[in-house]
């Protein structure tokens, strides 16, 4: 019994150490394929709150913001979702001409009051998109908002998935008419106070509206602590920023990727890797926030946001490192 007891607190002695050996091997293996990505900037891992992978390949700072570009669409639904809580917003089948007030031009096309909140989100407003080859013309109008409420209907609202910035931009529109107060000081007021997020300045349009789905500037760090709000249904500590039910209305397919066949909730993709369920939000040349609730994992990743963009085969490399050393070593 003692010879038994002794190998036993031997053993457990050891523990520790043979954990921190094989934690190390993959991280090694991981930071070994992530310096292989030449655009890759971070990347950051938290599980179960806390950081486990804090890589900064490029000098450029975990705590640093950067220009997270699309990405802004999944920070933005937060938004509306802390919005919605607060009763500032209705809910997702309030019409967005509801929401907006005088900022409705007359000549607003037929049938736009049928475009919903939750359409927006889902980027199902039926209109012609703003993003592409028509992305050019919408920034350089005079009126951001006009300009997509009078574009044609290619679609009926709730159809297909239309990747859009103008129908984001729309919801940046929304809270400000109805909050009184700017996207960003919302922003900073109801994510960055309690998350203790950094929010500096970005681009507005020319009526000093924040722009919305686009260009916002978080750093790695912070970004995770958006992922970390909706694996936590909503909860900060003892405070309650969003319903459980936001975080599952979210991560409900509506749309599909015309680029991924990703399916597309509220300002998220659904895409399962290595049989785990998983929710990302997506930004132009590489910026990712990947969350795993089943494993308590967040995972964010920034890339150099400059054009040409890698697209979706740069992507796919992102979600192989995922599931080839991120997975496999959070699993029981």
């Amino acid at each position: 019994m003692q010879w038994f007891s002794s190998w036993t607190w031997a053993l457990l002695l050891l523990m520790p150490l043979l954990c921190h050996a094989e934690t190390s091997d993959w991280q090694a293996a991981l930071n070994n394929d992530a310096a292989r990505f030449d655009r890759l900037h971070t990347l950051v891992v938290v599980h179960q709150g806390q950081e486990i992978v804090a890589l900064d390949l490029k000098n450029r700072g975990l705590d640093t913001p950067t220009n997270i570009k699309s990405l802004s669409k999944t920070v933005l639904a937060a938004l509306v979702g802390v919005a919605i809580e607060k009763g500032v917003l209705e809910g997702t089948d309030q019409a967005v001409v509801e929401t907006l007030g005088d900022r409705v031009p007359a000549s607003a096309t037929d049938g736009v009051e049928r475009v919903t909140l939750g359409h927006l989100l889902s980027l199902q407003a039926g209109l012609q998109r703003t993003s592409g080859r028509h992305y050019g013309s919408w920034v350089n109008s005079d009126n951001w908002v006009h300009h997509v409420l009078t574009r044609p209907f290619v679609d009926e609202p709730g159809g297909r998935m239309l990747y859009s910035t103008g129908s984001s931009h729309l919801l940046s529109a929304a809270l400000t008419e109805s909050a009184g107060r700017s996207t960003r000081a919302l922003a900073r007021e109801w994510l960055g106070e309690p998350l203790n997020i950094t929010f500096p300045d970005w681009g507005r349009d020319p009526q000093g509206i924040y722009f919305g789905g686009n260009n916002m500037r978080m750093s790695p760090r912070d970004l995770a602590k958006i992922g970390e709000l909706y694996r936590n249904q909503g909860r900060v500590g003892d405070q309650i920023l969003f319903q459980e039910n936001w975080v599952s209305e979210s991560w409900t397919g509506r749309g599909k990727s015309a680029y991924t066949d990703d399916p597309y909730g509220y300002g998220w993709f659904l895409h399962s890797l290595a049989g785990e369920s998983g929710y990302y939000g997506r930004g132009y040349g590489g910026q990712v926030l990947y969350v795993i609730p089943s494993l308590e994992l967040t995972v964010v990743m920034t890339s150099d946001p400059t054009p040409p963009s890698p697209g979706s085969s740069y992507l796919r490399r992102q979600f192989q490192l995922i599931e080839d050393h991120i997975i496999p070593a959070f699993r029981d």
